[in-house]
């Protein structure tokens, strides 16, 4: 929703999550404690989190921060589970997306590290530009590599590698993910690629047969980053990530007629407001 204009109501995300919970997925990832003025529309992730039914549901829920301040909002909150940062590894995104350099954004990722684990939170680092950037920074699997070890030496448990303009090549995602899943098993890598309609299978068979077993996705594809470039690349299709799921046999939880009305959802509240 984060790249969406105009405000979408409070109640109304507060159902679309809700439909989403029910599901059965891992992990929800249902707002930002971010700057209301740099994104608009997650100015309300408080109060939609206050309207969320949490009885009856297994799935944990992720809040996206990009500084302290909003770790220490999200960790004021017992049901978030998991608070996301955006490191990226390409310094013109980095300030671009969080207004700091990568030294400094180094700095906030261990402070936020330190206050997840007073508060028993996990985090979850976003490799950001992880498969190359359109700025023209530095980019090679070798310097992948390095950050790798470096976010592993700060003690990231969690990282997703983080394809945020769609530049990930199925190449390119076998290589970076069969070097860091054997290098560091004690780590839980992601993909959290965007795609476009006509590649999605490619990258997200790359990831899995590569090892990866952690996939973002977000319904029909709607977002991407608006702090990337001015058009934007579409998230992973949920859907197109069942399906594949499907089509290979591989187990999930997600129950797909609740799966269904949230997708109907989905395009009530994403047609309307786009």
């Amino acid at each position: 929703m984060q790249g969406i204009k105009t405000f979408i109501p409070t109640d109304q995300k507060v159902r679309y999550l809700q439909a989403l919970l029910s599901c059965g997925f891992d992990t929800l990832d249902f707002g930002s404690f971010v700057s209301p003025r740099a994104i608009p529309q997650m100015a309300d992730t408080a109060e939609v989190l206050a309207g969320l039914d949490l009885r009856q549901t297994s799935t944990k829920l992720l809040a996206i921060v990009a500084n302290l301040r909003g770790a220490q909002a999200a960790v004021q909150h017992e049901a978030i589970k998991y608070i996301g940062y955006p490191f990226s590894i390409s310094e013109n995104f980095q300030m671009r997306n969080t207004h700091k350099t990568i030294d400094e954004s180094m700095l906030v990722l261990k402070e936020i590290l330190s206050l997840a684990q007073q508060s028993q939170v996990e985090v979850v680092t976003y490799l950001s530009m992880g498969f190359g950037n359109p700025y023209g920074d530095p980019w090679s699997p070798e310097i992948v590599a390095r950050w790798t070890q470096t976010l592993v030496d700060l003690g990231c448990k969690i990282i997703s590698l983080s394809d945020t303009v769609g530049a990930a090549t199925p190449t390119l995602i076998t290589e970076l993910f069969s070097w860091v899943i054997p290098k560091f098993p004690q780590v839980e890598f992601g993909a959290h690629l965007h795609t476009s309609a006509t590649t999605w299978r490619e990258k997200v068979e790359a990831a899995y047969r590569a090892g990866c077993r952690r996939f973002d996705g977000a319904i029909q594809g709607f977002g991407g980053c608006p702090m990337a470039k001015d058009e934007l690349t579409g998230n992973m299709p949920t859907e197109k990530l069942l399906s594949y799921c499907s089509q290979h046999k591989i187990e999930h939880d997600v129950q797909m007629a609740r799966f269904e009305s949230a997708y109907n959802k989905a395009s009530d509240i994403f047609l309307n407001f786009h």
